[in-house]
């Protein structure tokens, strides 16, 4: 895949691994469609990557986003060729002391929405003959921790569902796979210094957005007959 010929949708863009892959990818030419919550954000990002973009703010678990992103891809550039879930939100807690309502929404955002905005993209995609997903899942898909069970089973969840819709497009021309970063130095961790927990990126190295993103840039540049289905990337520090 050529990204200077390429229409790319990145959500959750506004910070941290979204914000890096939306610079990687405009960097390599694509024009871009980022979306976040955060309007102040999205438009310095637009402002600050190297080609074409347009943005959407609005809330990834609407029901009515994912369409939104396409018609805007297709109204602004006649095309959308990759899209990129990355949106998502981390709740952790002990059983005691999980708020369930949170739990909620995460679920509404890093599954329900991904597994819409990924049948909605591969439908078109599958028309045009053409077109690259990569769902942003997590290392705790591959583990079993106590406080964070909803969110590794959420993430595990996204491993499975992507797998089983790369099967079903086979043939298809659309190719579809899964990065699974280790720990990132993000807001999350931010926000979870400032609540007192302890933060793992500060006892163990973490990666930089930077690298995340270069890798979906490795996965999304590969020929034609290659699909990476599934990036595990890891800090060289990291013992998993």
């Amino acid at each position: 895949m050529d990204l200077r010929k390429q229409v790319a949708i990145v959500t959750g863009a506004s910070s941290g691994i979204g914000q890096a892959i939306a610079r990687e990818l405009s960097a390599a030419g694509a024009s871009l469609v980022i979306t976040a919550r955060r309007a102040d954000r999205l438009a310095a990002l637009s402002a600050s990557l190297h080609g074409p973009s347009v943005r959407l703010c609005a809330a990834i678990e609407d029901p009515g986003t994912p369409q939104a992103l396409l018609d805007l891809a297709v109204a602004e550039f006649g095309r959308a060729d990759v899209l990129v879930n990355n949106a998502g939100m981390f709740v952790a807690g002990s059983l005691d002391t999980i708020d369930l309502d949170d739990v909620a929404r995460m679920t509404r955002v890093n599954f329900d929405a991904v597994v819409r905005a990924s049948y909605l993209f591969a439908r078109a995609f599958k028309r045009q003959g053409s077109g690259a997903i990569i769902n942003v899942s997590s290392i705790g898909a591959y583990l079993s921790s106590s406080s964070v069970g909803a969110y590794s089973g959420l993430k595990h969840a996204l491993e499975v569902f992507t797998s089983a819709l790369r099967v079903e497009l086979k043939g298809s021309g659309v190719r579809i796979g899964t990065i699974a970063p280790g720990t990132t130095e993000t807001e999350i961790f931010d926000r979870l210094r400032a609540s007192g927990h302890a933060v793992r990126a500060d006892q163990t190295p973490p990666l930089d957005p930077a690298d995340v993103a270069a890798a979906v840039r490795f996965m999304l540049t590969q020929p034609e007959r290659a699909n990476v289905a599934r990036l595990l990337l890891v800090s060289s520090a990291e013992s998993v």
